[in-house]
């Protein structure tokens, strides 16, 4: 297990630091643990599983996309 620093978490994701505060707030992004008084980072393991489940939303949003495409032009 590897603890992340933010910048690494912005170069791994492509997202800026206030949409990584953003999520937090939401919920939709791991948590990140206290390492210090003014020091936080988050475990790479949570912030990958993240990376892979927005990618498994992806390709399922295609696959509904293109069975629904599919659907149409065989109702024509």
């Amino acid at each position: 297990m590897k603890i992340m620093r933010l910048k690494e978490v912005i170069d791994s994701t492509g997202l800026a630091r206030s949409t990584i505060y953003k999520y937090i707030g939401e919920n939709t992004f791991p948590k990140s643990v206290s390492l210090g008084d003014r020091c936080v980072g988050w475990v790479d393991s949570e912030v990958y599983e993240w990376i892979l489940a927005r990618i498994e939303e992806r390709d399922l949003a295609e696959g509904a996309a293109a069975r629904s495409t599919a659907h149409l032009s065989m109702a024509s």
